[in-house]
């Protein structure tokens, strides 16, 4: 399945504002605000991510809307509740037959990390996946030594499918194990709920 044969609703980047964020769709003019928000992160320097180092932002941008021209994802752009750009998100995997997607390549600059905007990001995101999409299920991978991101997951209620041994490579060519979580449409509810608590519980 291309971009010529999914539903409308998965061929548009919705832009979705809260409180804390706002995500928006990505844009070849969003390069420079990116690298901004990378530079001097040291976020490009962890082997097991996909974030891309400053001087590879408009690269990397080029290579997200080639693959969203190929109805492979959507992708969206973060700023914070100033306005500012702060990372980035996409949705991928997209399989409306399903209908199931993955949420993922997710990066924030560090300043905005563990506040209420990825709380907020997720919540609009999932909402969209569940609400909008009518998703039976979304999921999300993240590298087995990404422990940081295996705890954020969790902590939104996803529940651990399990491991993928030796499943894809990391960007430095290393074979990766993948960890898998995922959120079915009978348990968001509670999930949302829960977003919701600790989304208010933030100053």
């Amino acid at each position: 399945m291309d971009a010529t044969t999914l539903p409308p609703a998965w061929c548009t980047v919705p832009r979705l504002a809260g409180r804390h964020a706002v995500l928006e769709p990505l844009h070849a003019s969003h390069a420079a605000g990116l690298r901004a928000a990378v530079e001097g992160s040291g976020l490009d320097r962890l082997w097991y991510t996909n974030v891309p180092a400053p001087d590879q932002v408009a690269h990397y941008v080029d290579d997200v809307l080639a693959a969203q021209a190929a109805g492979r994802v959507l992708p969206f752009v973060v700023r914070d509740g100033d306005g500012e750009i702060v990372g980035a998100t996409r949705f991928y995997g997209l399989e409306p037959q399903v209908p199931k997607l993955l949420v993922g390549y997710t990066w924030y600059a560090p300043r905005v990390q563990r506040t209420g905007l990825n709380t907020e990001c997720k919540l609009m995101l999932l909402r969209h996946a569940f609400e909008a999409l009518r998703c039976a299920n979304v999921s999300f991978e993240t590298s087995w030594f990404n422990h940081a991101s295996r705890a954020a997951i969790a902590r939104l209620g996803a529940r651990q499918d399990g491991v993928l041994r030796n499943a894809a490579r990391h960007r430095d060519g290393s074979l990766r194990d993948t960890v898998v979580f995922s959120i079915l449409d009978s348990e968001w509810p509670a999930v949302r709920t829960h977003l919701q608590f600790r989304l208010e519980s933030h100053p």
